[in-house]
């Protein structure tokens, strides 16, 4: 069992800190783009697409806007409505804490949409390389959850147990780090493995996406406590599970209907 006692700040100048939250964006961000365009370059060598990898560059900027916005919107919408509908001034208090991934998936998608209009390039694309990046930034978010001693996990026995100080003195799941492995780690290797080794089918990476983080996301609700202010949906499961059952929905229908297509 393990007393949770690391500081969400790694840097303090006084005025102003470095946050590890903060750095996990950051840095997945960079790693993004870096691998981004290792995948794409590997992509053009098989397809053939009117498209210069260095204007990737372009798209980390609706990137970053479109996790903002979008996971902002979504955490405001999603989780606290209420709250936020009293207090609309604190919808852009960003620094306080509050995302949602559902929001900054929603936001990315739309953000990338336009990208490709403004390309002509077809969106599937973009979101096949997105796709098999993100779980970078997942997992470096999630470890991020950790040592902010957020989002924990329910009451549990296993000895491997962590004790948050901050939320009481009961050992819970490190559900934190579950996520960071089954979000992050697995679901990254799936789907770079698919990229690099399989045939490249347009649309592939994207609907794998949404039906293996949403599988993944709802066994990690298990171990998870529900957010405080919403509870459980009709005493049955929590908004985040809610949301990634229909992200699976979404994902099969859609990799079914490029299958279909496919057979055409």
């Amino acid at each position: 069992m393990y007393t949770h006692n690391l500081d969400p700040v790694l840097l303090n100048f006084g005025l102003f800190s470095i946050r590890w939250y903060s750095l996990s964006y950051v840095f997945g961000i960079l790693l993004g783009w870096w691998l981004g365009k290792k995948i794409i370059s590997h992509i053009l060598q098989r397809v053939s697409l009117k498209f210069d990898v260095k204007e990737f560059d372009d798209l980390i900027t609706y990137i970053i806007i479109s996790i903002i916005v979008g996971g902002r919107l979504g955490y405001v919408i999603f989780y606290n409505l209420s709250y936020y509908i009293s207090n609309p001034i604190d919808v852009f208090k960003v620094w306080e804490g509050g995302m949602s991934f559902h929001g900054a998936l929603v936001g990315i998608i739309i953000g990338t949409y336009l990208f490709s209009l403004k390309k002509n390039i077809p969106v599937l694309f973009f979101l096949d390389v997105i796709a098999c990046v993100s779980p970078i930034g997942i997992f470096l978010g999630r470890i991020a959850n950790f040592i902010n001693g957020e989002l924990v996990g329910k009451v549990t026995t296993v000895s491997w147990g962590v004790i948050f100080p901050a939320v009481d003195s009961l050992s819970r799941h490190p559900s934190q780090l579950y996520e960071a492995l089954l979000e992050g780690l697995v679901l990254f290797f799936i789907l770079n493995k698919i990229i690099f080794k399989e045939v490249y089918k347009m649309g592939a990476c994207s609907y794998l996406f949404l039906i293996y983080y949403g599988i993944f996301r709802i066994i990690s609700e298990f171990f998870r406590e529900p957010d405080a202010q919403i509870g459980y949906l009709f005493n049955l499961f929590s908004m985040g599970t809610f949301l990634s059952f229909l992200m699976i929905l979404v994902g099969l229908f859609l990799n079914i209907f490029r299958k279909k297509n496919e057979n055409k």
